[in-house]
């Protein structure tokens, strides 16, 4: 039987060693609009494109960074859907470490706790994978931290990062920009840079979403208007 026999199953593993499924849910990463992340040396940067289907949908609706406590925020490539799922576990666990301990969750927990979710989809019958990789950027009293979470629930801690469509193109373009000593600013711009690259169309601020977080530990989507600032800068 060839690696096709193995396809449907999630728990069994083909005779290469592979689950087909994770295989098949980083095809429906790659298929997702691009989303990228720096790490500068006072924040980190988070930016990904947002292509709406059809002019007749309120783009003002439509978000694809989101708030996970006041200092991390996470972006993600592939499945809409399973992206909402993922960030409501988040955001609960997030609550219960500070009802409990009355300080934020510290990033790499909460990176662990959401990867410990994915991980759980893909060793029981009945589940499928989570279709989405996620770019979770945060500030904490360890200083800035960008993390990727894959739909195995692996997951790493990364200078720079990019996942969906244009991820390998992004990533070569990351590699010859990225400094150590970069700032947040210049990571915005290079961010800009870097979603330009591969865009299809004109770039605008209504097109792209960008947030960051900083010293001041607080985690923030820019608005249009800041992200137009940004455009003409990189111009």
């Amino acid at each position: 039987m060839g690696e096709s026999a193995y396809s449907f199953s999630l728990t069994t593993f083909s005779p290469s060693g592979k689950l087909v499924q994770i295989e098949h849910a980083l095809n429906a990463v790659a298929q997702g609009a691009t989303s990228l992340g720096i790490k500068a040396s006072n924040g980190v940067v988070i930016a990904t494109e947002k292509k709406l289907p059809s002019m007749l949908i309120d783009e003002s609706t439509v978000n694809k960074i989101m708030l996970l406590s006041s200092n991390v925020g996470v972006v993600y490539s592939g499945m809409g859907p399973d992206f909402r799922v993922l960030v409501r576990k988040a955001r609960k666990r997030a609550q219960q470490y500070f009802q409990m301990y009355k300080e934020n969750i510290p990033v790499a927990q909460l990176v662990r706790e959401t990867a410990i979710v994915m991980q759980e989809f893909t060793q029981r019958g009945g589940v499928r994978p989570f279709g989405v990789s996620l770019l979770m950027a945060g500030f904490d009293e360890h200083g800035p931290q960008l993390y990727q979470i894959d739909p195995s629930g692996s997951y790493f801690a990364w200078k720079a990062s990019a996942i969906g469509k244009n991820m390998t193109n992004a990533k070569t373009f990351l590699e010859k920009r990225y400094s150590e000593e970069i700032e947040l600013e210049d990571a915005v711009h290079t961010a800009l840079l870097t979603l330009k690259e591969g865009f299809e169309g004109q770039i605008t601020a209504n097109n792209i979403e960008v947030a960051i977080v900083g010293e001041d530990k607080q985690f923030k989507v820019l608005t249009p208007s800041e992200v137009s600032d940004y455009l003409e800068e990189v111009e």
